[in-house]
């Protein structure tokens, strides 16, 4: 049995937009592939190459596409929590970024796609990401955190870009 120890670093930035405003303008720079239509043309394809083809033609502006979409705002909604919350986790990322970490730290596997929590607070909406680099840093890897601090860089010039 092993353990391994995982500080995790939040990169988080400020809008004073209104929520559906910045909801709206990531929606916009990423890829929103039906992922049923997605998943089954992935199976389809016979070749690497015709696999990158389905994800490109997935992606946004950005280089990444949206997997899922979780309305926790609802959820605190339905729960009877006041003011209204507005919160919602979108988990995105891109399978071609993921592979190529994942060859080099399997457990990359465990962290991509990667999440985005944009959330209404008293001061603003609040866009947060946990960096890839921190999860993928106990590895060890040069090769892996070079891929994770390019997806970094992606993730955090799109939420500075909706803020």
């Amino acid at each position: 049995m092993q353990t391994r120890q995982i500080n995790v670093q939040r990169w988080s930035i400020t809008s004073h937009k209104p929520f559906n405003a910045v909801v709206a303008a990531v929606e916009e720079a990423i890829g929103r592939p039906n992922m049923i239509e997605f998943a089954a043309k992935v199976a389809a394809a016979t070749t690497f190459e015709e696999m990158q083809q389905v994800v490109n033609e997935s992606v946004g502006e950005t280089g990444l596409m949206e997997f899922m979409r979780l309305d926790h705002g609802a959820i605190l909604e339905k729960a009877g929590v006041d003011g209204d919350p507005k919160s919602v986790r979108v988990i995105m990322g891109n399978p071609l970024i993921m592979q190529s970490m994942a060859r080099l730290v399997p457990d990359a596997c465990s962290y991509a796609p990667v999440t985005v929590l944009i959330d209404q607070r008293h001061d603003g909406v609040h866009l947060s990401y946990d960096e890839m680099t921190s999860f993928l840093a106990p590895y060890g890897n040069a090769e892996a955190l070079k891929i994770a601090r390019d997806l970094d860089a992606k993730v955090k010039r799109l939420l500075e870009s909706a803020s």
